[in-house]
C-alpha cells in the first residue's frame, strides 16, 4: 500500500469513522469539513508510528496539511 492509500485508509476509518468514503488525494480535509484541525494530532501520531517520520507541530496546519496529497508530500520529503 502506498503512502496516500495508507493515509486515506487511516483518515476515513479512524478519524471520519466512514471507511467507505471515497476520499480523493486532493480533496480538502479541514477546509472541506471532513475532519477538524484537532484531528491533525491523530494524523501526526499515525505518521510517526506508520512511517517513522517526525513532522513538527508547527507544520501540521491547514495551510500545509489540508489534503492527503499535502500530507504525503511532507512524509516523502522526510523519508
Amino acid at each position: 500500500m502506498d503512502i496516500r492509500q495508507e493515509l486515506k485508509t487511516f483518515i476515513t476509518k479512524e478519524i471520519m469513522r466512514n471507511p467507505k468514503y471515497p476520499l480523493k488525494d486532493v480533496e480538502p480535509l479541514i477546509s472541506g469539513g471532513l475532519i477538524d484541525s484537532f484531528s491533525l494530532v491523530e494524523v501526526q501520531l499515525f505518521i510517526e508510528k506508520q512511517f517513522g517520520v517526525w513532522i513538527d507541530d508547527m507544520e501540521m496546519t491547514v495551510a500545509t496539511c489540508n489534503t492527503v496529497d499535502d500530507i504525503a508530500k511532507l512524509i516523502e520529503a522526510r523519508q
